[in-house]
């Protein structure tokens, strides 16, 4: 009779269960949806707006040197440049594909190697909605695409006249990767819920029933954000290994919250410093501070800077790897004073701006040093930029 009844009554409670949790997922999953479209369509558009302004940038300065070749020979000719460009915004955005075209809609240049887009053109329809400002539309550009996708299209410009355009897509959505993680995750909680719930049923005590309250209101807390909360264990049995489980994920979790922010705080500098030092020197170009017979100078000097930034960022999880303890050091021969020296230099823009006085010594004039070159480049650039950043006016160097 016992087993009959606790048949009946677990059976009740297990379709009370899978109903709410149907409920719920249905609407998580319908708030998802929404989410991730919004996000993905805000995700295409900055890649678009990005890739442009990347180009626009490039393509005037290249007009300053060669003002009677058009945005074609451009792109032929800068397409490596521009290539590294795309690849770097590609590697860090998924499935994202990025087409160039020139004004007549020729596709010259794309970020998918494996596709055959280039040669083909854009219909005149699409084409002439982007040139009067902006498009944007589930579309498969007449054929040009194996299918529909959700797409942006924007001009590119040289001055006021557009020269190009370029258009942006997912060829993979999120959204059904995340609906699938979160049907397995409602599922595996809706099964150690009844699990829970079997438990407490069976044994009707407050001995279980206590704990499980501790653990649950632990988790909201956590849920919260309060990585600190932890569960008190009491005895030897399935709760209690349930609540050294849960201590040592939110041990983790904790820990890997901390790794986030160090890591976003390590990358923020090492990709600030490098893109101030472009940044002022190019001011210095355009403002005619710097001479123009010392342009392709300082133009080197920010090739230099340019391609020191690609590789922090194809570098960028060295940072988590030293913190793991598998950082591995790429270590070469090379002239330590000739880098300080080039450091410097790049800082002469901050230099001149606080009035310092520099002092450059060093016991030798070439000391070859056994080394990884972009881990010391990085501590030598890091000291100088503090360096300069903290050092008063009219002061020494």
């Amino acid at each position: 009779m016992f087993n009959s009844v606790f048949a009946k009554y677990m059976t009740a409670f297990i379709l009370i269960i899978a109903i709410s949790f149907a409920i719920l997922s249905g609407i998580v999953s319908t708030m998802i949806m929404d989410y991730s479209s919004g996000t993905e369509t805000d995700a295409i558009y900055n890649a678009a707006s990005t890739v442009r302004q990347h180009i626009e940038a490039q393509y005037m300065m290249y007009l300053l040197e060669n003002p009677d070749l058009n945005f074609d020979t451009f792109l032929k000719e800068r397409n490596e440049n521009i290539q590294t460009g795309i690849s770097v915004l590609v590697r860090y955005a998924g499935d994202l594909t990025i087409i160039v075209t020139d004004d007549s809609g020729k596709i010259l240049l794309t970020s998918d190697q494996t596709a055959s887009y280039e040669g083909r053109a854009i219909p005149k329809e699409a084409l002439d909605t982007v040139l009067r400002g902006y498009y944007q539309a589930n579309s498969d550009l007449g054929g040009v695409l194996p299918e529909n996708y959700p797409l942006q299209g924007m001009p590119i410009f040289a001055g006021s006249t557009p020269v190009g355009t370029v258009f942006t897509f997912l060829t993979k959505s999120v959204t059904e990767d995340i609906i699938n993680v979160m049907i397995k995750t409602i599922v595996m909680v809706c099964l150690w819920v009844m699990l829970a719930a079997l438990i407490a049923v069976y044994f009707i005590s407050e001995r279980i029933i206590r704990p499980l309250k501790e653990i649950s209101l632990a988790a909201k807390k956590f849920a919260k954000g309060k990585f600190d909360v932890r569960v008190p264990v009491i005895g030897r049995d399935e709760v209690a290994e349930l609540a050294v489980a849960f201590n040592n994920m939110a041990s983790s979790i904790a820990g890997l919250e901390e790794m986030r922010r160090t890591f976003l705080g390590n990358v923020s500098h090492d990709l600030r410093t490098p893109m101030t030092t472009i940044a002022g020197f190019i001011d210095g170009i355009i403002d005619g501070a710097i001479p123009e017979e010392k342009h392709r100078y300082y133009l080197e000097l920010i090739a230099g800077e340019v391609k020191r930034l690609s590789r922090l960022v194809s570098t960028l999880l060295d940072i988590s790897r030293i913190q793991a303890g598998d950082r591995k050091f790429n270590k070469v021969s090379f002239d330590i004073c000739e880098m300080a020296r080039l450091i410097v230099i790049s800082f002469e823009q901050k230099l001149d701006e606080k009035k310092l006085d520099v002092e450059f010594e060093c016991d030798e004039e070439n000391m070859f040093v056994y080394a990884d070159r972009d881990a010391i480049y990085q501590v030598l650039y890091n000291i100088c930029d503090n360096g300069v950043k903290f050092s008063r006016e009219n002061g020494k160097y």
